[in-house]
């Protein structure tokens, strides 16, 4: 039997799992450096662990996780100073405020895309997916489906327009309800 503390940690593990590389994006918005923003993922990773506890479950957790981020990045600001490139607090601020405005419609495309991927056909969608995916190119992806490197860069700018097309109207019938 699993006690309430297997289910917090269990519960901390999947939402780290799935808003990680979020998280991690948001703190590259607001420092110079991906090595630097990749330390203060860890500091942040680390405080989140260390305060799970006070985490209100069901409530926003990637916000809640990007509020510890913002006060990390402040506090790594003094490191900084002797980079080349320095934010000033004000533009840390506006950076971070149009981000959280940004999120929600980020989401929305994200829910879009998804479901307009599924509506591809297999080979189409392995296709852009195989493009896509880390370290991987459209010859890759015209392996991977059987197509010419022309054939792909055709088949790819006709899969996207596809996509463009089908994200922009989901996120009309999404407006309109």
């Amino acid at each position: 039997m699993s006690s309430p503390s297997d289910n917090r940690s269990a519960e901390l593990v999947q939402l780290m799992m799935k808003y990680q590389r979020r998280l991690f994006a948001y703190i590259h918005t607001l420092v110079p450096s991906r090595s630097d923003a990749e330390d203060i993922l860890q500091e942040t990773s680390l405080t989140i662990c260390e305060k799970f506890k006070d985490f209100e479950i069901g409530t926003n957790f990637y916000s809640w996780a990007c509020q510890i981020a913002y006060w990390k990045v402040r506090a790594a600001r003094k490191k900084f100073a002797m980079s080349k490139v320095v934010f000033n607090q004000e533009v840390l601020d506006v950076i971070s405020q149009t981000h959280g405005k940004m999120e929600e419609e980020l989401d929305h495309r994200h829910y879009a895309l998804s479901r307009c991927l599924k509506k591809l056909n297999e080979r189409d969608r392995r296709m852009v997916l195989t493009r896509y995916e880390s370290g991987k190119n459209v010859t890759a992806a015209a392996q991977a489906c059987g197509r010419t490197v022309q054939g792909a860069y055709k088949a790819l700018n006709r899969i996207r327009k596809v996509l463009f097309d089908c994200v922009t109207f989901e996120l009309s019938m999404e407006q309109a309800k």
